[in-house]
């Protein structure tokens, strides 16, 4: 492991507890036209378990890529709740999972830990869960970080969709929209199962979105800045890996300078690829499909 890696795992810390390694265990399956659609439930901590869903195309013969799409929650990456088949109309326009399974891929999301870490969901609502499941993680692990947390989990996802008979493990790709896209990028560029990336307006440099808040970074950024740290450098870490940065409120023409410092790629590599809608923080379909083809290029 070179050095710069193992500066970015310190950052993200350790927790106070041994991470679970338990197969997922299934729930209930849903058939719909395109698709089928799996509900596992995983355990993520020694107190908490992550719902997991697994979008499969119809009539598998054989093994097929997968895309392992991260978010606060996976009906949001669905469009729909599946329990109801009601619309989400705040998350319909952008619904990765089922967009990419219908593409032939088997895709994959749980959910992040604000709903599994923390002890007042229901008198709660919007960032104050958030604020009050990153206060309780970083009170229990002091040696953690919000970020090491997003990124333990989203591994664990990917161990559920890697040992799935179905897929065809050489070839998973992670996709993600704001959140999604944080946790995206971090496990992308860090685990090398995920072949290429994709990260729809994270807010890749520090001053772009709020990566002082609790639930991520906390006070850490401010020691980043001043070390130098950058998200370019963690991308290093991952080259040649192909990466898609789209961008459109928090991400903008500076974010792709950012991608341009990593070292490890050239200026003009193909397998880097910039989509700047400039729309605000939700992607047009014109720029998603922009994306889904690099995935299909690359996976």
């Amino acid at each position: 492991m070179n050095d710069i890696k193992r500066k970015w795992l310190d950052a993200l810390g350790t927790p106070s507890y041994e991470i679970p390694k338990e197969p997922a265990t299934f729930i209930k399956k849903y058939e719909y036209e395109d698709f089928d659609l799996e509900v596992y439930v995983q355990r993520n901590d020694p107190k908490s378990l992550q719902r997991i869903m697994i979008a499969f195309p119809k009539n598998l013969t054989s093994v097929c890529p997968a895309v392992v799409i991260p978010f606060y929650f996976p009906e949001g990456m669905l469009g729909f709740d599946p329990a109801t088949g009601e619309i989400i109309e705040k998350y319909s326009q952008i619904a990765l999972m089922k967009d990419l399974v219908k593409r032939g891929y088997i895709t994959a999301s749980a959910d992040a830990y604000y709903l599994t870490y923390t002890q007042n969901i229901y008198e709660k609502k919007g960032f104050d869960i958030w604020d009050e499941a990153g206060t309780y993680l970083r009170k229990d692990n002091p040696d953690w970080s919000g970020v090491g947390k997003l990124v333990s989990d989203t591994r664990l996802l990917i161990d559920a969709v890697a040992a799935d008979s179905r897929v065809d493990s050489s070839r998973i790709g992670i996709a993600g929209h704001s959140l999604g896209g944080k946790m995206a990028f971090y496990t992308g560029c860090l685990d090398e199962r995920v072949k290429v990336i994709v990260a729809s307006d994270f807010g890749i440099g520090w001053e772009q979105t709020n990566w002082n808040d609790i639930w991520y970074w906390h006070n850490s950024v401010d020691e980043f800045m001043k070390n130098k740290m950058d998200h370019s450098e963690l991308l290093g870490i991952a080259a040649p890996k192909p990466f898609c940065l789209i961008a459109g409120e928090f991400d903008d023409d500076t974010s792709w300078d950012m991608v341009c410092k990593a070292p490890g790629y050239k200026t003009d590599d193909e397998r880097l690829k910039f989509i700047n809608h400039a729309t605000g923080h939700r992607p047009p379909k014109w720029a998603l499909e922009e994306a889904y083809e690099f995935l299909e290029k690359w996976l």
